[in-house]
C-alpha cells in the first residue's frame, strides 16, 4: 500500500478508536485519548459517507455520555475539533462540549482541577510603575507581548525609551498591547523582575538593566534609530 501522511493518520485514528470500542463493549469507562478517538473517528466516517458539517457537529455531541467515561474525562474534552475529508474537500467540523450528561450521578469532582481562592490577587504588587505615552510612527501594526523589555520594542513606537530602561508593560503574562498605524495612547509599565537581565530582542541592552548600563543601551538605540532615543 501506498499511504499519504493523512490517510496513515486516518487509519491510527480507526485502530484507536477501535480499541476503545472494545473497551467500552466491555464496561471499561475510557480515558482522554479513547474518548476522543471514537468521537473523531465517527465524525471522519460519517464524513466520507456523505454528512454535512451541520450533521456531524451533531452527531459528535450524542455518541458519548459521563456514564461512558472516566471521572474528569468530559471536563477535559470541552471542545473537540477534527478536519474530515468531505465530497468537496477538507472542512473543519467543531463540537463543544462533546460528552453529555449520563442517567448515572456525578459527584462533581474533577481530578486535577485548581480551585482559586477567594479574594483577589494584586499582580506586580511592590514594584516601581510608570505611564508612558506610545505612539506607532510606522505604517504596520505593532504587537508588544507582556514581558517584552519595552525599552526594545519596534523602532517605530516613539516613548520616553530611557524611562522604559528595565520595565515592561503591566498586563498580565501572556497578554498583549496593539499598536495599529498611527495610534497613540498611554501604556502602564512595570519594572522587570527577577535578577533584571535581558539579552537578545534587539540586542540593546545584552546584559543588565541597572542605572549603569542604560547610557549604552540608549546611545545603541540611537544609532539604531529607534524612535524616542534621544
Amino acid at each position: 500500500m501506498h499511504l499519504s501522511p493523512k490517510e496513515s493518520d486516518r487509519l491510527l485514528l480507526f485502530l484507536a478508536a477501535e480499541l476503545a470500542r472494545r473497551r467500552r463493549a466491555d464496561g471499561v469507562r475510557l480515558n482522554y485519548p479513547e474518548a476522543r478517538a471514537i468521537i473523531a473517528d465517527e465524525i471522519c466516517e460519517g464524513a466520507r459517507r456523505g454528512q454535512s458539517v451541520a450533521a456531524l457537529m451533531d452527531l459528535g455531541g450524542r455518541i458519548l455520555t459521563t456514564d461512558d467515561v472516566m471521572a474528569g474525562v468530559a471536563e477535559l474534552i470541552d471542545v473537540l475539533q477534527v478536519e474530515p475529508m468531505f465530497e468537496d474537500g477538507q472542512k473543519l467540523v467543531t463540537v463543544h462540549q462533546p460528552i453529555r450528561p449520563g442517567s448515572e450521578p456525578v459527584d462533581g469532582v474533577v481530578p486535577g482541577e485548581v480551585r482559586a481562592a477567594e479574594g483577589e490577587i494584586e499582580l506586580n504588587a511592590g514594584r516601581r510603575q510608570l505611564t508612558l505615552v506610545v505612539r506607532n510612527t510606522g505604517g504596520r501594526p505593532v504587537q508588544i507581548g507582556s514581558h517584552f523589555h519595552f525599552f526594545e520594542v519596534n523602532d517605530a513606537l516613539d516613548f520616553d525609551r530611557a524611562a522604559a530602561f528595565g520595565m515592561r508593560l503591566d498586563v498580565p503574562a501572556g497578554t498583549a498591547v496593539r499598536f495599529e498605524p498611527g495610534d497613540e495612547r498611554e501604556v502602564d509599565l512595570v519594572e522587570l523582575g527577577g535578577n533584571r537581565s535581558v539579552y537578545g530582542l534587539n540586542r540593546l541592552t545584552e546584559g543588565e538593566t541597572g542605572e549603569a548600563e542604560r547610557a549604552a543601551a540608549l546611545k545603541r538605540a540611537r544609532e539604531a534609530g529607534f524612535a524616542g532615543a534621544g
